[in-house]
């Protein structure tokens, strides 16, 4: 498998690297007649160049580069000239091709380093071979395992890249699916008293003037609330100093007297009961309860609009209970539709996110109901309370 190179600088990087070696090599030949070595000629100096000028290009085409560099080192020490001089290129060659191609070729290339190695111990005639084949097995050997580490880190780190870039994908979805929801339950609701209250003065505009004026007073108050809580939405996806102004507080159990009197405006008749020690819940946890309030009342306005229908909030120590029911009065059958829209299973969606459930079907009585618990803290969530009892 072909991969970028790690930590790589670029191509200027490199050929800096490639005239770096080069000069090291070239000071290094003028050691070689301390050494017993001779003196390095115009002909040497041309094989260094040609053995580490090439390193330029390792990162675009390592495989060939090294082949090439090792071609001239055989060259290079063929002609008897001190091997030690054009050992950094072949090194850097054979960690490149293990840091950047597969197992199969980067052991091929170590190999035939550790080959050259030998064979320059036998052309000098070395009367430390055992030292030479030492040397010719572990350098080819580090320099490989380094550039293995090298890919493996540089595979993690792209695997980390693609996994960050799925869960910022994934985070922008669900997201945008809150969203969804948000503008699914604000607009479904207000534009159902809407309709209703438009409706109601249509129809009594001729003969009933002061509930007609108490109609459209209705529409207008029911719209300008739609319309606050769609600009908190859309203030709250932009940057926050946008437009140096704070955001509205989201709806919460407190504003539940006003949906049920919008509601009762509507023409259902509804009683909201509430049951326990009241008192303040996370904002989360408040705005779930209000919009399962919301969306159950919004369904009997379009699918029961003579019912009676009953809200409760029920206190408890570690849960908060909610239950909508209405008695089914004036329902038109072929509204209904027991699977649940998009509203309803909103509703689950949103008791999940708070580590709670809710149940929604038909009553033996007649009627439908909606029933939410809701763990009231992270501990009861965590704890694993029943919620069901």
């Amino acid at each position: 498998m072909r991969m970028r190179p790690p930590n790589r600088a670029g191509p200027a990087a490199d050929a800096v690297i490639a005239v770096a070696l080069t000069t090291v090599a070239v000071l290094l030949g003028q050691e070689a007649t301390r050494q017993g070595w001779s003196a390095l000629d115009a002909p040497a100096y041309a094989l260094v160049g040609l053995v580490n000028l090439p390193l330029a290009l390792r990162s675009r085409a390592p495989v060939a580069v090294c082949a090439f560099v090792h071609v001239v080192w055989v060259c290079y020490v063929t002609a008897g000239y001190w091997p030690v001089v054009n050992t950094f290129g072949p090194m850097l060659a054979v960690y490149t091709v293990a840091s950047l191609r597969s197992v199969r070729t980067s052991v091929t290339c170590a190999a035939s380093m550790a080959a050259i190695w030998i064979y320059a111990g036998v052309v000098s005639r070395s009367d430390s071979m055992a030292s030479v084949v030492g040397q010719a097995l572990v350098f080819p050997a580090v320099l490989w395992r380094f550039g293995l580490t090298a890919r493996r880190a540089a595979e993690l780190a792209r695997r980390l890249r693609e996994e960050q870039a799925e869960r910022t994908r994934r985070e922008l979805a669900e997201e945008r699916g809150r969203i969804a929801r948000e503008l699914h339950d604000v607009v479904a609701h207000h534009m159902s008293v809407i309709s209703v209250q438009a409706g109601l003065a249509g129809f009594v505009f001729d003969s009933d003037r002061d509930t007609a004026r108490a109609a459209l007073s209705t529409i207008s108050g029911t719209s300008a609330e739609a319309l606050d809580e769609l600009r908190r939405m859309l203030r709250v996806l932009r940057a926050p100093d946008e437009d140096g102004l704070p955001a509205a507080p989201m709806p919460g159990l407190a504003r539940l007297g006003e949906m049920v009197e919008r509601v009762r405006s509507g023409g259902v008749r509804v009683d909201l009961r509430t049951e326990g020690a009241v008192r303040p819940l996370a904002p989360g946890v408040e705005l779930c309860a209000y919009r399962v309030v919301q969306e159950a009342l919004t369904n009997v306005l379009k699918h029961a609009p003579g019912a009676t229908a009953s809200v409760q909030l029920r206190y408890k120590t570690r849960q908060l209970e909610v239950t909508v029911a209405d008695d089914g009065q004036g329902a038109v059958s072929d509204k209904v539709r027991p699977g649940g829209g998009h509203g309803l299973i909103g509703m689950r969606e949103r008791a999940k996110l708070y580590g709670g459930q809710v149940d929604i079907g038909p009553r033996s009585e007649g009627g439908f109901a909606v029933r939410l618990t809701l763990p009231t803290s992270a501990q009861a969530a965590g704890e694993g309370e029943d919620l069901s009892g």
